[in-house]
């Protein structure tokens, strides 16, 4: 009975190094065929013809999708063979050698998992680079439009971009001088704020203490007779010594 849990066993791993192996041939072609999209695109950008482009892009992306159908077949394969390790190491009759099960599922994991990782790392870099070229392409189309209209139309054009720019370049300045303006108000407000604050408490100790109001009354009143008083000694005495300066 151990001698056939350990051919089944060995026959597991067998399939899973050979998926492994496949695995790792498809995944370098996958990895050749997103660099040499990017580079043929690249070294398209140029060309002015419209057809060849087309089709050679049509023939990559259809063994795009092709190569990336045949990768998801040998990962679900291969996880499947992963499970079924899993429960031959999990099962009662193989207690004694669980350790180094446990240690070779693990390593099979591992490298399940790195090959998912850089199988959805690649897609996801090929469909970037696709997306962008799409809009790149666009964009060219544009400015070959643009390129092929008239030359007053260009002018035209360039005259309404600087137009354009020297607006947006008043309307930052403008944002500008309002935001100093609102921080201005906001700390003349704050200071207004503060200014009543201190006149409401001088009011209320007024208020409060009425015999200091009274006392302050009584010192501005004496301040404004004094006042008088000395207007009128300084109004006499000048009189006088004009009186005795024109006798």
């Amino acid at each position: 009975m151990a001698g056939g849990n350990s051919n089944y066993w060995e026959d597991l791993r067998k399939q899973a190094r050979q998926l492994e192996n496949e695995l790792d041939l498809k995944l370098v072609s996958f990895s050749k065929l997103c660099t040499s999209y990017s580079s043929s695109r690249d070294g398209r950008r140029g060309d002015s013809s419209d057809t060849t482009p087309l089709l050679n892009n049509s023939t990559q992306d259809r063994m795009f999708e092709t190569m990336a159908v045949e990768i998801e077949q040998l990962l679900a394969k291969l996880t499947g063979l992963n499970d079924k390790m899993a429960e031959y190491s999990s099962a009662p009759g193989v207690t004694s050698l669980n350790a180094a099960l446990m240690h070779t599922l693990q390593r099979h994991r591992d490298i399940l998992q790195d090959y998912t990782h850089e199988f959805h790392k690649t897609k996801a870099n090929f469909l970037a680079i696709r997306e962008r070229e799409d809009l790149l392409g666009s964009v060219r189309k544009d400015i070959e439009t643009y390129k092929s209209g008239t030359g007053v139309n260009n002018r035209r054009t360039e005259l309404f971009l600087k137009e354009h720019e020297h607006l947006r370049n008043s309307d930052r300045l403008i944002d500008d001088t309002i935001s100093i303006a609102m921080a201005t108000k906001e700390n003349m407000t704050s200071q207004r704020g503060m200014l009543k604050s201190i006149q409401g408490r001088v009011n209320t100790l007024a208020n409060r203490f009425p015999a200091i109001n009274s006392l302050i009354q009584r010192i501005n009143l004496r301040k404004r007779r004094d006042s008088l008083i000395l207007g009128g000694v300084i109004g006499i005495c000048t009189i006088l010594l004009l009186l005795y300066a024109f006798h």
